[in-house]
């Protein structure tokens, strides 16, 4: 359908691509993935035909269309409706409908078997193209991308860009381009549009290359992942995760084959060396040399993988409750986003506050930090030093400032060797550190705030969609040093990788109340996909269609639930035991884990590790089992009585 064919593209004579090669057939769904400035959006232009290669060529079909969804177009305004901007991507149709209306209107005066014939003709085509189905068809998929359907009549100009990116991104689903290249399109969702455009895609007809930071979006819809470094593309025959997994596997082999080829050169400058000046060796010494002027060199892996080890010091732990609402409510005119909802911060919470935009988590995040006004109350626990990161401390940085001087300004009193360690941890290094604020990028810009956060000895941190403008990398980064934390934290987030790796509890807002999920993020869509079952199997309504006795407590039913109940509950009791027990043993074993002499003796350490893993996979069934023991019990008690 398309192909790229040794192409190459230079920047200021920097090559971002040298005789790269890509084909891409119908049906694909392609992942374009590698750290920032590599050239992935670039790419997609070359693509579009918006920049041309230096040398080489996009060769494509005639009948391939293709559909772009860039940033760019942020800044699109109209004072059309939403729905009708998202109606401009069925053209033929509705210049279909104007002529039928041109038609009626003459019919009004011409009655003619001509006119008549032209009516139907037109009519037949309109229907062909299922004319009559396009508003319904759009209303979906606005609604679907999380627009309401009393907003869909509003002027697109009256959204902001982020809003506007949605109304783009519909119009191109419904174009249904044979090629669809979407860059960054979940930046401007929230998780269930996130999820929604996830399933569309799977079920596309046509091929998609997307580029995108957030790992489960392209594990969910992407079947080839295509990695953009060191000029070239190299496709891999799966999702994100395969891709981690393969490219580890041909980093070990690439590195193998680097050190035996090292080992073999330095042999061989050994022998040019030491027979250099003997006569009788000179035709060897010379083939030696030619052999290593000739050899196709195995580059060294560069692994771009950062692990880090940051070690958060408080000068106080705060105390057991840090923050508690008590019957808070709050309001904006008619619009209400809390009613009268309890809900209980303590030290150790490592929250994920999830769920659709406009459901009022950033408006609860900043109830907690303390500013905004509510009724009910709010409680602050003892000792309780809060930090808040939101993209609008982005702007909030001194543009003039060197990032090293930002830091200093942080107020934490850490020397500048503490601080290039920290900066260190957020890929600054060397002379990197002394770059105005000023000349970062996005990414860039989001990384020195949340270092500035993270060092403020803060230890209750509140933190609004850090992961918004970082890339894989710099994600992980977080992850690892929020894992590394040692206080409090809630976080709102739409990046499922992120929650999965850092919270062990899950808040969300329904029905204006704050609810909570004791667990993580894969226990709670494990809870929400049985709350679901339990709500579509008919159970409950074959009970109740049964003849009700006159007194239900003593029915031989009634007195057999009582009866399993009390044998659930006890299962329950010892499923928790062992839970209790399998929590402390794998505490136990991470502080082996965490002790650096461990790692001394490798068949140990083999062991430890394998043991971990095992009681993660025992902790994993135990906490499943839990789950169904509850939904059995929830089940049974009201049948029991």
């Amino acid at each position: 359908m398309l192909s790229i064919s040794n192409l190459s593209y230079f920047i200021g004579g920097r090559p971002l691509y040298e005789n790269a090669n890509l084909h891409i057939k119908p049906k694909d769904k392609i992942g374009l993935v590698g750290q920032n400035g590599t050239g992935k959006s670039t790419l997609l232009k070359i693509i579009n035909g918006d920049y041309q290669a230096t040398t080489g060529e996009v060769q494509k079909a005639k009948d391939c269309t293709i559909g772009f969804l860039n940033q760019d177009l942020l800044s699109y305004q109209s004072d059309e409706s939403i729905l009708n901007v998202a109606l401009a991507a069925f053209k033929e149709t509705l210049a279909l409908q104007d002529e039928i209306e041109e038609v009626l209107k003459l019919m009004e005066t011409d009655y003619s078997e001509e006119i008549i014939n032209r009516l139907a003709h037109l009519q037949d085509r309109f229907e062909s193209n299922e004319g009559y189905t396009i508003k319904a068809k759009a209303e979906e998929v606005l609604e679907g991308i999380g627009f309401q359907t009393k907003d869909l009549g509003k002027p697109l100009r009256q959204f902001s860009g982020g809003w506007r990116m949605r109304v783009m991104l519909a119009k191109l689903l419904l174009e249904k381009p044979s090629l669809l290249m979407l860059d960054e399109p979940t930046n401007h969702l929230d998780l269930p549009s996130i999820q929604w455009v996830e399933n569309y895609l799977k079920n596309y007809e046509g091929a998609v290359v997307v580029v995108s930071h957030d790992q489960t979006f392209l594990d969910n819809c992407i079947s080839t992942t295509v990695e953009v470094s060191n000029q070239t593309l190299t496709s891999y025959p799966g999702n994100y995760s395969f891709y981690k997994e393969e490219k580890k596997i041909r980093m070990e082999l690439q590195q193998n084959a680097y050190e035996n080829q090292q080992q073999m050169i330095k042999q061989t400058e050994k022998f040019i060396e030491r027979f250099r000046a003997k006569a009788t060796k000179s035709n060897q010494v010379q083939s030696r040399i030619k052999a290593l002027d000739r050899m196709d060199r195995v580059n060294e892996v560069v692994n771009d993988e950062a692990f880090v080890n940051f070690k958060f010091k408080f000068s106080q732990k705060s105390g057991r409750d840090v923050v508690i609402l008590d019957h808070v409510s709050k309001s904006y005119g008619d619009l209400v986003i809390l009613k009268n909802t309890t809900a209980r911060i303590e030290r150790g919470d490592k929250i994920a506050l999830i769920g659709a935009n406009g459901k009022g988590k950033s408006t609860l995040l900043r109830i907690i930090a303390g500013p905004e006004q509510t009724t009910g109350t709010r409680t602050e626990g003892h000792n309780v030093i809060k930090a808040f990161f939101a993209q609008h401390q982005l702007e909030a940085l001194t543009l003039d400032n060197e990032i090293m001087q930002e830091m200093a300004q942080a107020g934490s009193k850490k020397s500048e060797m503490e601080l290039r360690g920290v900066l260190g941890c957020f890929l600054f290094s060397n002379e990197e550190v002394f770059k105005k604020i000023k000349v970062l990028s996005g990414g860039e810009k989001s990384r020195v705030a949340l270092a500035k956060t993270l060092i403020s000895e803060a230890n209750f941190l509140l933190l609004d969609e850090p992961t918004n403008h970082l890339d894989f990398q710099s994600v992980n980064i977080l992850i690892q040093a929020l894992q590394q934390y040692e206080g409090t934290f809630i976080t709102v987030s739409h990046d499922r990788h992120f929650i999965k790796g850092v919270a062990n509890k899950i808040w969300y807002i329904e029905d204006h109340e704050i609810k909570e999920y004791p667990g993580t993020y894969d226990e709670y869509e494990f809870w929400r996909s049985q709350q679901t079952e339990v709500k579509t199997t008919p159970v409950v309504e074959k009970i109740e269609k049964k003849p009700q006795p006159a007194s239900p407590r003593n029915t031989p039913e009634t007195q057999q639930a009582r009866r399993d109940l009390k044998k659930l509950e006890e299962q329950l009791q010892k499923i928790e035991k062992e839970i209790e027990s399998l929590d402390l043993l794998k505490a136990e074993t991470e502080a082996k884990m965490a002790d650096p002499e461990m790692y001394e003796d490798e068949a140990k350490a083999q062991k430890v590790q394998e043991g971990y893993q095992r009681i993660q996979k025992s902790l994993d069934d135990a906490n499943a089992h839990w789950e169904q023991l509850v939904d059995q019990i929830s089940s049974l008690q009201e049948l029991a009585g």
